[in-house]
């Protein structure tokens, strides 16, 4: 054989090996990257989610618009990892947690099972929802800071990944101020997806606090992360002696 045609084909098979190499350690960093998504959304594959929403504010309104837009988004996020999603009302939930994943949408008010989520999970997180000052309704109490909502301009809302309960399967809590601010917080989930896996590890708890900002412009579209407040919002209140 030609010395040339000989080395020629060495080189197309070190090519192809190459090729091989690669396209086989791609395929493995995909899967080791989906199989951490699927850890830290509890959801591996064939397995089964709640989303859990209440009921809308509008009149013979059964779920509030922007609840149904962020349904929807954490729906194709269950769906990427070939999980299953059932949507049920905050009244006819199960009463336990940790079996399976659970996304929980809404307000204090609305949404009982978010009220007792708060109330058992983020105990230093209070939410004001008989303020005399209407002005001061829906206002986050964190810790010692106080976030109110300036509707349409800036409103507040958590998102949590939280564990407890057997079986140890994660409960992502959406408690905001609006509707709206729901479908910004499940949009924000899916988007820095990678960088919350990052930061926080696939067993990871959190609790964030965002902000969005001029909803009546932008919508959902423009979120700011206002600060990390797992320690104060896992905190036990302090009582008075």
């Amino acid at each position: 054989m030609d010395e040339t045609l000989r080395e020629l084909l060495f080189a197309l098979a070190g090519l192809a090996a190459g090729a091989a190499a690669g396209w086989w350690l791609r395929g493995m960093l995909r899967r080791r990257r989906q199989r951490r998504r699927q850890r830290f959304l509890g959801l591996p594959a064939h397995a089964e989610c709640l989303m859990v929403v209440g009921p809308g504010g509008g009149e013979g309104e059964d779920v509030a618009r922007d609840d149904v837009f962020a349904l929807l988004e954490l729906a194709a996020l269950v769906a990427d990892c070939g999980a299953r999603s059932q949507v049920v009302a905050a009244d006819s939930a199960p009463q336990g947690f940790g079996e399976r994943t659970e996304f929980c949408v809404g307000g204090p008010v609305s949404n009982r099972r978010v009220a007792a989520h708060l109330r058992s999970l983020l105990p230093g997180v209070v939410v004001s929802a008989d303020a005399e000052d209407g002005r001061l309704r829906g206002t986050f109490a964190v810790g010692s800071e106080r976030y109110r909502v300036d509707g349409g301009a800036a409103e507040y809302v958590l998102l949590a990944r939280l564990t407890a309960g057997e079986g140890n399967r994660p409960v992502f809590l959406v408690c905001g101020q609006r509707p709206v601010t729901h479908q910004a917080a499940t949009r924000y989930l899916v988007r820095q997806l990678p960088r919350l896996l990052r930061r926080h590890g696939p067993d990871g708890t959190f609790c964030l606090l965002l902000k969005v900002v001029n909803s009546h412009a932008y919508g959902p579209d423009v979120v700011e992360l206002v600060a990390d407040v797992t320690d104060a919002a896992t905190a036990e209140p302090t009582r008075p002696q």
